[in-house]
C-alpha cells in the first residue's frame, strides 16, 4: 500500500476540519504545521458561545458574515491562545487566504500557505505575501485521498 504523501495527508486534514464549519455560504478548514507536525486547526465559525449562522443565518453585511471567523484565523488564536509559536510554520488551507487572513498569516511568522482552491485571491494578498517571503503554493485535495474505508486483507 503507498501512503499519501504529506501535502495530501495535511490538506485531507484541512478539508476534515472544514466539516465542523458553521458557516452557511463556504466551508473552509486550515491547519497549521511545523516540523511535519500538526499543531492547531480551524475552520470558519461563529464566536465561542455565540449564534451560530446554521442556527440564526449569516449576518452579512457589504457582502460579507460579520459572524464569523476565518479559519486560519481560528488556527492562529489556538495557537496563541495555548501558547504555540508559528513562527517558521506551515499553513494547510482549503481555500486560498482572504487579505486580513493574509496579514495575520505573515505577522504570525508563518512561511508557507499551501491552498486547495483559488477563492476571491486579492492580488494584493499576493504582493503581501510575495512581499514577506511568504511562499504560496496551490495544493488540490486529491480525492482517493479521503477514501477512509480501508482495504480488506482478502478483498
Amino acid at each position: 500500500m503507498e501512503r499519501i504523501s504529506w501535502h495530501q495527508y495535511f490538506m485531507a486534514q484541512s478539508h476534515l476540519i472544514a466539516l465542523r464549519s458553521t458557516c452557511e455560504r463556504l466551508m473552509v478548514g486550515a491547519t497549521i504545521v511545523r516540523d511535519k507536525r500538526i499543531i492547531a486547526g480551524g475552520y470558519n465559525g461563529s464566536v465561542s458561545g455565540s449564534a451560530h449562522c446554521i442556527d440564526e443565518g449569516c449576518y452579512v453585511i457589504d457582502g460579507h458574515c460579520i459572524r464569523t471567523i476565518h479559519a486560519e484565523m481560528n488556527a492562529l488564536l489556538q495557537c496563541a491562545k495555548f501558547g504555540v509559536p508559528t513562527d517558521g510554520a506551515e499553513i494547510y488551507v482549503t481555500h486560498f487566504p482572504c487579505l486580513q487572513c493574509c496579514k495575520s498569516i505573515i505577522q504570525a511568522g508563518i512561511k508557507t500557505v499551501y491552498y486547495a482552491a483559488n477563492y476571491k485571491n486579492h492580488p494584493y494578498a499576493l504582493e503581501l505575501f510575495e512581499e514577506a517571503n511568504v511562499r504560496i503554493e496551490y495544493i488540490p485535495l486529491e480525492k482517493q485521498t479521503l477514501n477512509l474505508l480501508p482495504k480488506r486483507i482478502n478483498d
